[in-house]
């Protein structure tokens, strides 16, 4: 039975995993932080190109995940998966501080190396880590939704001194700056995962190892080189087919099919994993308009934003730092409301929270509408627009993205736990995917313009996007109708979760 009086604090395995994973973090938002740019200013590449193939790397990063989960939870066990992605990631962000080095010439295939590297690196690596949280707390243990929150301040504070690091000097030594990241990560968790990732009954957590069979070995072999052949296939073939789209949304509707029809789940089982899948697919909608940031927005903040302060120019990629900046300060106060309303019997369910998520995201482009209206080429707003904006999905994120990680932990089978932490990735994966595909819809700013060549404006479902104003109204369109929609289907999802008997599904 759960217990009836929970211990205060939280165990000291909590912060060591928040100090592993605020490094990783610095890693990866690092060099995300610059990749646009670099790919735009240093490999000389198109901006409809350079968003879908950060969508690409973005949605395969959240992919890779359900490999992970899988050969983690069937052989690798958690700490052996964590350390082989940590060394992955590593080499792959010296690999891109080697396309860097290279330039324009030979920069793209050795770049193609980095992101296979960094994306399997990462599938052994995220989901893991995040299991072993919801690990350290007994079940039922309320204290899991805070534990997640404290955690994702770890993941904040590392993404809020990367793009300051990273985005301060040359294309190069940022990625070698989130090279010594990810190894500072590493060498911490392999030092000291014995003496902290312990239950408070003393009993190690995580998945035993067990033994690595030639299947394993050559799943992994395998994903690597279907990894590294979807990123090269267009330039490969000549061609337009986006192969990773296929394969990212054909896994968004194929692993719902093959989880729900074990025949060994129980009913509440099956209930809590279709609630699971459900809000997943509504992620999709919040991540794909959130992750702007990294593409358009920051295209948005390096052309037609005044990043003059005091007579300083501020580099595009420090707007990246706001958002973390105001989850470290914010998630403390949400901490408190979420439970003030418990004490009070008023605090709403995880898909209630997440429908206010999604509402803010439309209202922080609300705010950027109102900025660009009327905008011409060549005309920049003030950086303050794009400060709120980043605030106001700072909030949206506290209401989401902690609460579906606990949710996940929460709601999920312990047999399945890391592949459903998996899947529950694989929606930001699709998101990440639908983010980059947005972000080629950017209409052309005045910089990007050939006089002697017709403008050529994108559209999507048949609407030409001819100015920002257009542009950003596409995202509230968006995420507005997705959190009405959830609004109406939360109180049937709360329901279904039957968040009173946690204890039965495990």
């Amino acid at each position: 039975m759960a217990q009836t009086t929970e211990p205060k604090g939280h165990p000291k395995g909590l912060y060591f995993l928040f100090f592993t994973e605020m490094w990783e973090r610095f890693s990866y938002y690092g060099m995300r932080a610059i990749f646009i740019l670099f790919m735009t200013k240093v490999l000389l590449l198109k901006d409809a190109d350079a968003s879908e193939i950060y969508g690409s790397y973005t949605g395969l990063v959240y992919l890779t995940p359900l490999l992970g989960g899988y050969l983690c939870d069937k052989f690798l066990g958690n700490r052996r998966s964590i350390i082989i992605g940590g060394l992955l990631m590593a080499l792959g962000q010296f690999f891109m501080f080697l396309s860097a080095s290279a330039g324009a010439g030979g920069g793209v295939a050795i770049m193609w190396l980095g992101l296979t590297s960094i994306i399997i690196g990462n599938g052994f690596f995220k989901p893991n880590i995040s299991t072993m949280v919801g690990q350290l707390y007994p079940a039922g243990d309320r204290r899991i939704d805070s534990a997640f929150t404290i955690f994702y301040m770890g993941i904040n504070l590392g993404a809020f001194f990367s793009p300051l690091v990273c985005g301060s000097m040359d294309f190069k030594w940022g990625f070698l700056a989130a090279c010594i990241g990810m190894v500072v990560s590493l060498i911490s968790f392999v030092m000291f995962q014995k003496k902290y990732l312990i239950s408070e009954q003393g009993k190690e957590i995580g998945l035993p190892v067990q033994k690595l069979n030639l299947k394993a070995i050559l799943m992994i072999i395998g994903s690597i080189g279907i990894v590294f052949f979807m990123l090269n296939f267009k330039q490969m073939f000549k061609s337009n087919i986006d192969v990773i789209s296929y394969f990212i949304y054909g896994a968004m509707i194929l692993m719902p099919i093959i989880i729900l029809t074990d025949k060994s789940l129980s009913t509440l089982e099956r209930n809590r994993i279709i609630v699971i899948f459900i809000l997943a697919f509504f992620v999709i909608f919040f991540w794909g308009a959130f992750e702007q940031a990294g593409a358009s927005l920051t295209l948005f903040a390096d052309r037609q934003t005044n990043r003059n302060l005091l007579g300083w120019e501020m580099p595009a990629s420090y707007f990246q730092s706001i958002n973390p900046l105001a989850v470290i300060t914010l998630a403390p106060v949400f901490t408190l409301i979420w439970g003030f309303l418990y004490k009070r019997k008023l605090e709403p369910s995880s898909p209630y929270k997440m429908a206010y998520g999604l509402a803010l995201v439309a209202l922080g482009y609300i705010v950027i509408a109102i900025a660009v209206k009327g905008l011409g080429l060549g005309e920049k707003v003030s950086m303050w627009w794009l400060v709120s904006l980043y605030i106001i999905h700072s909030m949206g994120e506290l209401c989401l993205s902690p609460i579906g990680l606990s949710m996940v932990s929460k709601l999920a089978p312990l047999r399945l736990s890391s592949l459903m932490m998996g899947t529950w990735f694989l929606a930001n994966a699709a998101a990440n995917k639908f983010a980059g595909t947005l972000s080629a819809l950017i209409p052309p700013s005045a910089d990007s313009i050939d006089p002697n060549v017709p403008v050529v404006y994108p559209s999507f479902v048949g609407f030409q996007i001819t100015n920002l104003y257009e542009f950003f109204t596409l995202f509230i369109v968006m995420t507005g109708i997705a959190a009405t929609i959830l609004f109406v289907l939360s109180s049937w999802l709360k329901k279904m979760m039957d968040e009173k008997n946690f204890e039965a599904a495990q």
